[in-house]
């Protein structure tokens, strides 16, 4: 069996700079085991360049190996141009589901009482994104109007892998649609969890309308969570639930394709925020967010050696935070490369102590 091979997908300003630090804890000299890269530019300037080709090539790449990691990049605002990465790397590995997980920073307080794991498992392609919009001149008036569509199949995977990840999570399935305004649109999305509800008995499960989801969450911040969505409503509360818990730092983003058991067959990990051009070439960006979503690519495999190193990765850079060691966004003074050194020291102490423990760890 050959190396695990991971498509690293390079991007722009700190989204670059955060990714090599990511790749930095995934060393074999850090990890125990050699991650075969295989590196793709999709900086903006090689995007435009290639019109867009080199995305296209790492999305075939994904198909192929399962496994991408990919640094923020720059989407131009100018009609015309090369447009988003994600969109065409959504599409072209047929992307179900994104999941997004806000976990409380040790050491950090948060602005509400949050104490769990919020995660919200969203639709990764139709509803508002992509909907066919046009505006129409009547009556001295403009009107503007917009299609959109979802399908059944893109609902029964999201509700199944929302139910799959609250059982991995102990957590409680949280929220739904508005399905009482759209019975026939988003009422496909509430049919298919319910459905999903009946299969996973032993799962804890409360609907809720989409309104009353953001109403109650700082009511329901002390339990773990987790919050079905479509696409647009996922979207805005993936950036509502990643501020409760006082910085996006210590959440990671991954895209997932299912197979036909509704199980991950492609997953594409990265940091939910940008590129950051004020923080670019200072050295202080804080590299948490793009070394766990390093931690949770490697979470998905079945190997056992990539699993330990998931787990030490995610639990060095936690501790990393609650001994002190901070960039300036969390209150402390390290910069980008320092955390870096601090994760990479602990997971390696961590590795090796679990090493000489063997099957009782």
């Amino acid at each position: 069996m050959g190396k695990p091979t991971v498509v690293v997908m390079e991007g722009d300003q700190t989204g670059q700079e955060l990714l090599e630090q990511a790749l930095r804890v995934l060393s074999p000299d850090v990890i125990g085991t050699e991650l075969e890269l295989l590196r793709f530019d999709l900086s903006l300037e090689n995007r435009r360049k290639t019109k867009n080709g080199v995305v296209h090539e790492a999305a075939k790449a994904m198909r192929e190996y399962g496994y991408g990691l990919k640094a923020a990049t720059i989407t131009p605002e100018e009609k015309g141009d090369v447009g988003s990465p994600n969109a065409i790397l959504r599409s072209e590995i047929n992307g179900t589901v994104i999941v997004r997980t806000g976990r409380r920073i040790p050491g950090i307080a948060p602005p509400v009482g949050v104490y769990s794991p919020i995660s919200v498992v969203r639709m990764a392609v139709d509803d508002a994104y992509g909907a066919k919009e046009w505006r129409e001149d009547g009556d001295g008036d403009e009107v503007a109007f917009r299609t959109e569509k979802i399908s059944r199949k893109v609902c029964h995977g999201v509700a199944e892998y929302a139910f799959l990840h609250a059982r991995k999570l102990h957590a409680k399935v949280f929220g739904g649609p508005k399905f009482t305004v759209s019975p026939v649109y988003e009422g496909m999305f509430k049919e298919e969890l319910d459905a999903a509800a009946k299969r996973y008995p032993d799962v804890a499960y409360e609907p809720q309308l989409i309104d009353a989801t953001y109403a109650l969450l700082l009511v329901k911040a002390g339990e773990p969570l987790v919050i079905p969505a479509l696409n647009r409503d996922g979207d805005c509360l993936s950036d509502l639930v990643l501020q409760m818990f006082g910085s996006i730092a210590g959440s990671e983003s991954i895209l997932l394709s299912l197979n036909e058991n509704w199980l991950p067959e492609v997953v594409m990990a990265e940091a939910p925020h940008g590129t950051a051009p004020s923080l670019f070439g200072k050295n202080v960006a804080n590299p948490m967010a793009m070394i766990l979503a390093g931690a949770s690519l490697l979470s998905y495999s079945n190997d056992r050696v990539l699993a330990s190193a998931s787990r030490a990765i995610y639990e060095s850079t936690l501790e990393a935070v609650m001994n002190g060691i901070r960039t300036s966004d969390l209150g402390g003074g390290a910069s980008t490369t320092e955390f870096t050194d601090e994760v990479v020291r602990r997971v390696r102490q961590k590795l090796e102590i679990w090493s000489t423990l063997g099957d009782n760890l």
